[in-house]
C-alpha cells in the first residue's frame, strides 16, 4: 500500500513519484549473485528478457536506419520510458504487491526491449562516421523525449488509476503526497 507522506505544500517534484517499495533484505547483499531462494525472480526476469529482446528484434526489423538515424533503437529506448512510467504507476498505486509482476515487466520485459548500450554505440558510430551533428540531436533527442515519455507514462497511468478507483474523501488519495 502505498505511504501518505503530507507536507507544507512546499514539496519536492520527486516526491509525487511512484516509487519502488522493494527493500532489500541482509539476505540480497551479497554482491553479484542473487540469494538461493531468488532463483524464481531470476527465472522470471530471463523469461521477461526474452520477449522484450524478441520485441526488440521486430521493431528494429520493421524501423531501418532512415537518413542515418537509428529509429528502432530510439523508439524503443523512448516506448520504454513510457510503459516504464506507467508500469511504476500501476504497480506501486494500483495493484497489490506481487513477487513477480514488476521482475517481468519492469526488468525483463521492458530491460530487453530497450537498449542503451545500442544507444551509445549508434551516437559513437555516428561521431566517428562524420556525423556530429546527427550523433548530439540523437543523443539530446533521446535523453529529453526518452524523460518526457517517463513523465506521460505517469500522468496518463495516475489518470487510469484515479478514475478507475472508488471517490475517496477529500484529501486522501493513493498516491505520495
Amino acid at each position: 500500500m502505498p505511504h501518505h507522506i503530507h507536507g507544507s505544500g512546499h514539496e519536492a517534484w520527486f516526491e509525487h513519484l511512484p516509487i519502488d517499495p522493494d527493500l532489500d533484505g541482509p539476505d540480497e547483499q551479497v554482491p553479484g549473485r542473487p540469494p538461493l531462494e531468488h532463483w524464481d525472480v531470476v527465472l522470471v526476469v530471463a523469461v521477461g528478457g526474452t520477449l522484450g529482446g524478441l520485441a526488440r528484434y521486430g521493431l528494429n526489423q520493421l524501423l531501418p536506419v532512415s537518413h542515418g538515424f537509428p529509429w528502432a533503437t530510439f523508439t524503443e529506448n523512448v516506448l520504454g520510458c513510457l510503459l516504464l512510467g506507467a508500469l511504476m504507476v500501476w504497480l506501486v498505486e494500483a495493484r497489490p504487491p506481487s513477487r513477480y509482476t514488476r521482475p517481468f515487466l519492469g526488468i525483463g520485459v521492458l530491460g530487453g526491449f530497450t537498449t542503451f548500450s545500442t544507444y551509445s554505440v549508434e551516437i559513437r558510430a555516428l561521431l566517428t562516421g562524420g556525423h556530429p551533428a546527427l550523433a548530439a540531436v540523437y543523443a539530446a533527442g533521446s535523453l529529453v523525449a526518452g524523460l518526457l515519455a517517463t513523465v506521460a507514462g505517469i500522468a496518463a497511468a495516475r489518470g487510469l488509476v484515479e478514475s478507475a478507483s472508488p471517490a475517496e474523501p477529500a484529501g486522501e488519495t493513493g498516491r505520495l503526497r
